[in-house]
């Protein structure tokens, strides 16, 4: 089998039998077709652990940051792990594949303090009655209240939601179910959507949605347009030119465990398959803690 052939055989894999996201998926496909051009370009006819290294060391001369090297020698890994297990390849030349560890950087979260500010102001220009502001208040008040993904939030049904328990059934990664809690404030702001805001939406499409969260033409929302609201109404609150959804999914997580939250119980909200994934939480509030005592501590 050739080397474009057996790429596309692995992502298949990964989509259909592994089930990992489309992003993931994606991501590999660029990595192998990217090893792929760089096998054509060196004429080699089998990939040796030279070929790989000369294949990162050029994404290193075109500035990749280390997190991408490090996800190009992990998607390199699998492939040829899988193609020696599925018998198309003898050896498999990237077992002693090495590759910079990534970079871990804090998220950006925003303080308790300005998520009541933000979350104040929403819910003030959805008492307007007007439905895109009854529609973007429930956006940010679940994204905030229950931690969940931009994929999760727009893949929501009405049926998902369970507004008397404050529950809701959402799909993570994987295609893995799970049912996260969400406070009042989220229920009395899907609520007063699902009454006056969403037949509005409902009435502009061609035919009925089973989505909860509905757009301009009475489809389902997408991610484009949750991360346009997140930026806009978020970023002066955080200090940053570019923020998106996940940020209040960091900030949500940050403020559970600020709050007293067991760390495998964030873990469980959030759907994280590892805990090490949850963890940086916990680095968030060690730093805010430290800043904290620096700012009021007179010995500090």
């Amino acid at each position: 089998m050739e080397f474009a052939a057996a790429a596309q055989a692995f992502t298949d894999h990964l989509e259909k039998v592994r089930r990992l996201s489309p992003a993931t998926v994606r991501a590999y496909r660029s990595d192998l077709r990217d090893l792929a051009q760089t096998v054509g370009e060196l004429g080699v006819e089998e990939v040796s652990l030279e070929t790989l290294r000369d294949w990162l060391w050029r994404a290193t001369q075109r500035g990749d940051a280390r997190s991408t090297l490090a996800r190009r020698a992990a998607a390199a890994r699998s492939f040829f792990s899988w193609a020696q297990e599925e018998e198309i390849i003898a050896h498999d030349p990237s077992l002693r594949l090495v590759a910079p560890k990534r970079g871990r950087t804090l998220p950006t979260i925003a303080s308790q303090d300005a998520m009541t500010a933000l979350l104040d102001a929403q819910r003030s220009a959805a008492a307007t009655g007007e439905p895109d502001a009854l529609r973007d208040h429930a956006v940010l008040e679940l994204l905030y209240g229950a931690g969940i993904r931009v994929s999760e939030l727009c893949g929501l049904d009405v049926d998902d939601l369970d507004l008397t328990r404050g529950t809701a059934r959402v799909l993570g990664k994987g295609s893995k179910e799970r049912v996260v809690p969400f406070g009042v404030p989220a229920r009395d702001a899907v609520g007063a959507y699902l009454t006056r805001g969403r037949p509005v939406h409902m009435a502009r499409g061609s035919r009925p949605s089973p989505a909860l969260l509905l757009g301009a033409r009475g489809g389902r929302i997408g991610p484009r347009a949750v991360y346009s609201l997140v930026a806009r109404v978020l970023a002066p609150f955080v200090g940053a030119d570019t923020v998106g959804p996940h940020a209040l999914r960091h900030t949500a997580a940050t403020h559970l465990l600020d709050g007293g939250a067991d760390l495998r119980a964030v873990q469980e909200i959030l759907g994280h398959a590892s805990l090490g994934t949850t963890q940086i939480y916990t680095h968030v509030s060690a730093e805010r803690l430290t800043a904290t005592y620096r700012l009021a501590h007179p010995r500090a």
